[in-house]
């Protein structure tokens, strides 16, 4: 008896988390280019801890 035989309820499991991971990725690929824009810009300055309010 061979046990390489898939579910339809495995195939069904992987596409889910392959889109998931998919969306995953893409929200993290977000977060990355959003922060890089801000880094990137100018009139970016580091705070320094010691505001004067």
């Amino acid at each position: 008896m061979s046990l390489s035989r898939q579910h339809e309820m495995h195939k069904r499991r992987f596409s889910r988390n392959l889109g998931l991971g998919l969306v995953l990725a893409a929200f993290v690929a977000l977060v990355f280019g959003l922060t890089v824009a801000k880094v990137s810009n100018e009139d970016f300055v580091l705070p320094t801890g010691e505001e004067t309010g």
